[in-house]
């Protein structure tokens, strides 16, 4: 098993994924910006090597405004060689890798026009991991999208515009249960029909279920990963008090995560520490893990 935690950390003061504002657009500033945020990729992940935490979720803001018309900058090959070193470095040191765009990401939306928007992201995501030289173990997750008033219209939305992405987006491209519009059932329901990998989420499927106990949702999503796609990815968080549900904890609750590792102990996956405090978190469940 290999621990994680996504995108930002907090302990060295240096930031991956510094952006800016659309209206302050620059080749200049984009340069600044893409060379700050791998840079500084580099410097977390020789610190996540060094305290043994060998999963990371990069920020999809790398290369901000990638995707967006303004951006006709030839950035893949102006950072050709950092994103080399960075994934030579991944490579050399035997780290999981995952991205995750945001929730503006709807395959099955009904405007064609946010569906076209959808796949541009996606394929800076995929272009990202495959300039790193990485290889298909490294994915980009995304949540299905809205439901719109009709599931069934929307999943077979959701499959048509999937069938229709580039190969190499496809062999990236992983879903995610939701807390509320899509569950695990959901996802096996479109599995079926496309093969496309199961990221479980714990606290989602605590919010939103079809009554599959822990064990048995873990084995249903392990076993939509092939070997090419690397062991099943697994996020975890549990609830913070008082907030609303489904609300993300602040810091690591050890006897909930113990619990957790307790029921799954018979199986194999990476996880992913969706809390807010980061690195912090991460550490703490690595010394549990580690005893």
């Amino acid at each position: 098993m290999k621990i994680g935690y996504p995108c930002i950390h907090r302990t060295i003061g240096c930031t991956a994924n510094s952006t800016f504002r659309l209206n302050s657009y620059s080749e200049e500033r984009l340069i600044q910006a893409v060379q700050n945020n791998l840079d500084c990729l580099q410097k977390i992940l020789e610190w996540n090597v060094k305290h043994n935490l060998l999963f990371f979720r990069i920020s999809s803001q790398l290369v901000p405004f990638a995707s967006h018309p303004i951006c006709r900058f030839k950035w893949q090959t102006y950072f050709d060689e950092s994103f080399k070193k960075n994934g030579t470095f991944i490579k050399n040191n035997n780290i999981r890798i995952s991205m995750h765009p945001d929730q503006f990401i709807l395959l099955n939306a009904k405007d064609e026009k946010i569906v076209k928007r959808s796949v541009a992201e996606l394929e800076y995501h995929c272009t990202v991991l495959d300039l790193m030289q990485l290889d298909k173990t490294a994915k980009v997750q995304i949540h299905i999208g809205g439901v719109y008033g009709d599931k069934k219209t929307s999943i077979e939305r959701f499959i048509h515009e999937y069938k229709k992405l580039p190969q190499y987006v496809k062999s990236r491209l992983v879903i995610e249960n939701d807390d509320h519009r899509y569950s695990l059932a959901d996802c096996l329901h479109i599995h079926k029909q496309i093969e496309v990998p199961i990221v479980f989420d714990t606290l989602h499927h605590e919010c939103f279920n079809n009554g599959e106990n822990f064990l048995e949702a873990i084995a249903s999503a392990s076993k939509t990963w092939k070997k090419i796609d690397g062991l099943l990815m697994v996020d975890y968080s549990s609830q913070e008090k008082g907030k609303r549900k489904g609300a993300h904890a602040q810091k690591i609750d050890i006897k909930h995560f113990k619990s957790f590792i307790s029921q799954t102990k018979d199986f194999d996956f990476d996880i992913m520490l969706e809390i807010k405090d980061k690195e912090a978190s991460a550490l703490k469940a690595k010394n549990f893990l580690d005893k």
